[in-house]
């Protein structure tokens, strides 16, 4: 799933604020958000953004053609068309980077080093936004097992459109900072002439990797082999306590006994020691 954005200080509505506004808000129309997002995706939108939520579903509105929230919401309701998805992206971003948080990657280097011997390796990377970290995963991979690992990664968002880039793998240059000489030479293409200043990833780095869309809290995971190792690193902090269980048991079901758990710095699942124990910082092995 899409990280969501670190969201807006709250604008309290007052006659001014409504006057400036291009669209009629009320409370109200917050409140069916809120329900909407909670039942579609499992976020947990706390009360207090509505400036954030205003902003980024009035674009949906403009591109509709609805002229009241009230409208678009009943339309949204009343349909299970592609509106669905448009309104989930609305309401999600990406805050990701190659090899963030990269004590992870170290762990997982070490993993597969230690395993090495393992014939076939499965993973998933639950959060994949625009792709830096499935091709983060897949290079230290190569690192670990070498050029041509029995290794089969599948990439999920819940945002189609993030995971559009990142199946295109392009990037810009600068956006590379976490990356050294040797991995640059090995896993990107470098842009010329029209495409000077961006990078490409290589296909045979691409090719091990198959990105797809998950909702985490509705779609079912017909997943036909047991994960080795699941990164959802950033994601479950915006679920609530029972929300983060009953994804963390579905995470568990589709995980290998003793495989690892990655997830993010803000992340703690010392109360599902049933499911997980901790095994290093945000790591945690299925038991």
């Amino acid at each position: 799933m899409a990280e969501p954005v670190a969201l807006m200080t709250s604008l309290e509505s007052h006659p001014s604020d409504m006057q400036s506004r291009e669209f009629a808000w009320v409370d109200a129309d917050f409140d069916r958000v809120q329900k909407l997002i909670y039942q579609r995706a499992g976020i947990s939108l706390h009360n207090g953004k509505h400036a954030m939520v205003y902003s980024r579903l009035s674009r949906r509105l403009r591109e509709t053609g609805y002229r009241s929230f009230n409208d678009y919401l009943g339309w949204l309701e009343s349909s299970d068309g592609p509106e669905w998805q448009e309104f989930i992206n609305a309401l999600t971003t990406n805050l990701t980077s190659f090899f963030r948080e990269d004590h992870h990657f170290k762990i997982f280097h070490d993993y597969l080093k230690f395993h090495k011997e393992k014939s076939k390796w499965k993973v998933w990377c639950c959060a994949a936004s625009t792709g830096e970290e499935p091709y983060s995963i897949l290079m230290t991979a190569i690192d670990a097992l070498g050029s041509r690992p029995n290794f089969s990664l599948i990439a999920s968002d819940i945002d189609s459109k993030v995971l559009a880039t990142a199946t295109r793998g392009v990037y810009r240059i600068e956006n590379l900072k976490n990356i050294g000489d040797d991995q640059f030479r090995n896993f990107f293409l470098r842009g010329k002439g029209s495409n000077a200043g961006m990078v490409r990833i290589k296909p045979e780095l691409q090719k091990l990797v198959d990105f797809k869309i998950v909702n985490l809290v509705r779609d079912s995971w017909a997943f036909q082999d047991l994960f080795d190792v699941v990164f959802c690193r950033n994601v479950m902090i915006y679920f609530d306590g029972p929300t983060q269980r009953r994804v963390l048991e579905r995470i568990y079901q589709v995980m290998s006994p003793g495989g690892l758990l990655f997830v993010g710095h803000a992340e703690n699942f010392s109360e599902s020691r049933d499911l997980f124990t901790l095994k290093g910082k945000t790591v945690y092995e299925r038991t």
